[in-house]
C-alpha cells in the first residue's frame, strides 16, 4: 500500500478530478434532465462498473506501460470520445425538434442503452484515462508492496469515487428533470442547449484539447 502521505495526496488529486466537469458528468447531467433520474443512474453505472472494470483491468495488466511507450494510442481514444460526444449532441438536437419527437426519444432509451452509452463514453473519456494511465501510476511505490495490487486498489478507488460525484449529479439532474417534464417547452430548449454543449465539448477535445501523448511524455 502507498504511504499515508502519498495516499492523502492521491485522494486530494482525485477529489479535484471528480469535481471538475468533463464528458462523463455532462452526459449524466443531460440524461438526468432529459430522461430522468433512473436513466441517469444507469448511465452512471455503465461509467463506474462496466467501464471501470475494463479500465482497472487494463491498468493492472500493464497496458498503462504500453500507452506510455505509444502515447498516440491515448490520442486516438480522445478523438473517438470527441466524435462520440458530437454524435450524441447532434442526436439530441434532432430529437428536440418538436415535443413529439422528444417524447419518442425519451421512451427509446432503455436501461441497457443507458449503461452502454455510459460505458462507451467513459472508456473514451480522455480526462479519466489520462489520470488513470499517466498520473495514477506515479502514486505507486514498489517498496510498499506488489505494484499490481497498488494499481488495483488505487484504480478501484478512483472509479468508485464516481458513484458519489456522478451519482449526486444524476439525482440532482433527475429531480430538476421531473420539474422540467411538466414544462415541455423548457425541456425542449434544455435538450437543445445540452446537445449544443456536448457538440462544443467534443469539438474542444478535437481542436484545442491538447495532445494526451504530449502530456504523458511530460509526466514521464
Amino acid at each position: 500500500m502507498p504511504t499515508p502521505e502519498t495516499f492523502a495526496t492521491f485522494l486530494f488529486a482525485l477529489a479535484l478530478l471528480e469535481l471538475s466537469p468533463g464528458p462523463d458528468m455532462m452526459m449524466v447531467m443531460a440524461r438526468g434532465l432529459g430522461q430522468g433520474r433512473r436513466t441517469a443512474l444507469y448511465t452512471m453505472s455503465g461509467m463506474v462498473f462496466v467501464a471501470g472494470i475494463i479500465q482497472v483491468g487494463m491498468l493492472v495488466l500493464g497496458l498503462a506501460a504500453l500507452i506510455h511507450s505509444w502515447p498516440l494510442g491515448l490520442d486516438f481514444l480522445r478523438w473517438a470520445g470527441a466524435a462520440y460526444l458530437i454524435w450524441l449532441g447532434i442526436k439530441m438536437l434532432r430529437s428536440s425538434a418538436t415535443a413529439s419527437t422528444r417524447a419518442q426519444s425519451k421512451s427509446s432509451i432503455s436501461d441497457w442503452q443507458a449503461v452502454k452509452d455510459g460505458a462507451i463514453n467513459s472508456l473514451t473519456n480522455p480526462k479519466s484515462l489520462l489520470f488513470m494511465f499517466a498520473f495514477l501510476p506515479q502514486f505507486v511505490n514498489p517498496a510498499q508492496g506488489p505494484i499490481w495490487l497498488q494499481l488495483l486498489i488505487l484504480g478501484t478507488i478512483q472509479k468508485l469515487a464516481g458513484v458519489i460525484s456522478l451519482g449526486a449529479v444524476a439525482i440532482a439532474a433527475g429531480s430538476i428533470g421531473q420539474w422540467m417534464a411538466r414544462h415541455p417547452a423548457v425541456l425542449i430548449w434544455q435538450e437543445r442547449f445540452t446537445g449544443l454543449v456536448m457538440i462544443l465539448l467534443g469539438a474542444r477535445l478535437l481542436l484545442v484539447g491538447g495532445s494526451a501523448g504530449t502530456a504523458i511524455k511530460a509526466r514521464s
